[in-house]
């Protein structure tokens, strides 16, 4: 684990960014009405179409690992509910950007009807193109999220990276965080996470 390269709020007196996207973007909004009174469960809810939106526990050790800062352009790969998109979307503010991919139309849908209803309208969500990983046509990216694993670290998507771009995404069960600097990469783990198959 590289710890000179990750984020740390701790001690430091500051804000907490994160927390704040929590407390302004709740979860039951993202949620079919049949789970929307579990939305307090820290544990993953089914979404339909064979995903589920994340375990709150897990959405935040994430988004602490990408270290999302206002004005960034990201990229958030299997947006689902589109939860972690609103999430980012508050990070970001209207000085940023969030792209969220989808491949299920129906789920692309509703989360970009979700994420409109709470007025952050410097988000987009649109459904993957079978084939490819990501939007190439919109890189590069400060930040990548992706929440599903393909069991391998997406090459694709690192390849859509801005220099000191940071992707986090769970690789064979065990979520990565890479930072791009220059030619080189900085990979380090963080535990084991199970996730949706990335296709």
């Amino acid at each position: 684990m590289l710890s000179t390269d990750l984020p740390s709020t701790s001690g430091s007196g500051l804000a907490d960014p994160v927390a704040d996207a929590f407390a302004a973007t709740p979860r039951c909004d993202f949620l079919p009405p049949e789970q929307q009174r579990r939305a307090g469960d820290d544990r993953p809810l089914d979404i339909g179409h064979g995903q589920t939106c994340s375990q709150p526990r897990t959405v935040e050790v994430m988004l602490r690992l990408l270290d999302v800062h206002p004005g960034h352009q990201v990229l958030d790969v299997g947006s689902g509910s589109g939860w972690t998109t609103a999430l980012l979307a508050h990070l970001v503010g209207p000085d940023g950007l969030v792209h969220a991919v989808e491949r299920e139309p129906a789920l692309a849908q509703r989360a970009a009807a979700d994420v409109a209803a709470l007025g952050r309208w410097w988000v987009s969500v649109t459904t993957a193109v079978p084939g490819v990983l990501g939007l190439p046509d919109e890189a590069p990216y400060d930040r990548v999220l992706v929440s599903a694993d393909g069991g391998r670290l997406p090459h694709e998507l690192v390849d859509q990276l801005a220099d000191d771009g940071v992707l986090v995404a769970p690789v064979a069960g065990v979520l990565t965080r890479v930072r791009r600097h220059g030619r080189g990469l900085l990979r380090s783990e963080h535990g084991h996470y199970r996730f949706v198959a990335l296709r």
